[in-house]
């Protein structure tokens, strides 16, 4: 297997953008790596495009990614379309390591996008309930919701009743992760919230308010891999570490984020001591202490006394979220994955602005889609390092 860098991202604003179609947001993010990369569409010699509701939300199905980038000149080159749910993104770039890594080629893009908004909210939730066994799914789904927050708020209520995590704690991550988008120009949302104002606005779903649940979005997300050949051409290059994708297994005897974790950790060589800064998928407020205890960050059960210390704000020893997270970076499923990618690169570099943690030097992504008995049901667990 050889080394993996990427050499370039780029990305759109998250946020509601009725008036843009997939193609233009594409073009956005797409343009923009290669910019960064100092590449051109001529050198780009293959494509793996990922994105969950097109079809469902625009009509465009089996060729999206190929018609997404057809105005940028793309042509000739193979192109393949990832869905994976929320998880398309990393899945995207998951395959993308791993043409380079076997040496099938030596400059590959991820890309992905979605298109969420749409005038009549209840097909956008529709559209994200296909994440779930739609034959095991209740025939009438909740009114005013995705029914996916359904499934995470029956989790929240048992991780309650086994870690003794409150409502005020699922409050202070919402709080963590609105600071940090005030410093994201590419977040949907950021504000300076205190944990009352969290709990006192509109109830969702027991025991979630409005602003425990990422909402819907639009957006695009990109990155270019390239071999050790392709490294020096310009600009920095951040090493890929590590790359492992994982499925739940079908007798929930195990957590699937926490075997893609293990495999990611070992693939690379660290632990959870060696990260400077985490992304992570806080698709709810209560995943996100969940997932610092799957990915090794705190004990069982940990998970509310890190989110209580401060330690995953900037500022404290492992900043977690620092783009905001889905709940204020935004969530356009499909496009989530390469956007925490976005923002590992950028801390690696250096280059994170207002929110970057200093001397960051390893950063882990992690990335999860669907949901099946009480878990997700695909997880991606990337880990980059500067050298």
């Amino acid at each position: 297997m050889r080394d993996v860098y990427v050499a370039g991202i780029g990305m759109t604003r998250f946020t509601k953008q009725p008036g843009r179609s997939l193609k233009d947001l594409t073009g956005e993010a797409v343009t923009a790596a290669l910019k960064d990369a100092g590449l051109t569409v001529d050198e780009v010699q293959a494509c793996y495009f990922g994105n969950a509701v097109a079809g469902s939300m625009t009509g465009q199905e089996m060729l999206t990614g190929q018609f997404a980038l057809r105005p940028l000149g793309f042509g000739r080159i193979p192109v393949f379309n990832v869905e994976n749910a929320c998880a398309s993104a990393s899945s995207a770039f998951h395959l993308g390591w791993q043409n380079v890594a076997a040496g099938l080629h030596d400059i590959v893009l991820a890309v992905a996008a979605e298109k969420m908004t749409h005038p009549d909210k209840a097909r956008s939730f529709a559209a994200i309930g296909g994440s779930v066994d739609v034959e095991t799914a209740p025939a009438e789904l909740p009114p005013g919701r995705s029914f996916l927050m359904d499934m995470y708020a029956e989790s929240a209520q048992r991780y309650m009743a086994q870690s003794g995590a409150t409502r005020e704690d699922f409050a202070r991550v919402v709080v963590k992760n609105q600071r940090h988008g005030m410093l994201n120009p590419a977040a949907q949302y950021g504000a300076e919230l205190s944990i009352d104002q969290v709990l006192q606005s509109r109830e969702i779903v027991w025991p979630f308010t409005l602003q425990m649940c990422s909402p819907i979005s639009d957006g695009a997300a990109a990155a270019l891999l390239v071999s050790e050949e392709w490294r020096a051409a310009a600009g920095p290059r951040i090493p890929v570490l590590a790359s492992a994708a994982r499925t739940a297994p079908a007798d929930g005897s195990a957590r699937v984020t926490r075997l893609a974790a293990d495999a990611a950790y070992e693939a690379a060589g660290l632990g959870p001591a060696d990260l400077d800064c985490v992304e992570v998928h806080d698709a709810a407020a209560s995943a996100e202490l969940v997932i610092y205890e799957q990915l090794g960050l705190t004990a069982a059960a940990g998970g509310p006394e890190l989110i209580r210390s401060g330690q995953t704000a900037l500022g404290g020893r492992l900043p977690v979220n620092t783009s905001g997270g889905l709940l204020a970076r935004g969530h356009p499923i499909g496009a989530t994955g390469l956007a925490q990618i976005v923002e590992a690169v950028l801390q690696l570099r250096g280059t994170a602005g207002g929110r970057q943690v200093p001397d960051a030097r390893v950063a882990l992504t992690q990335n999860a889609g669907g949901w099946h008995g009480d878990d997700n049901v695909a997880s991606v667990v990337h880990i980059f390092g500067r050298r």
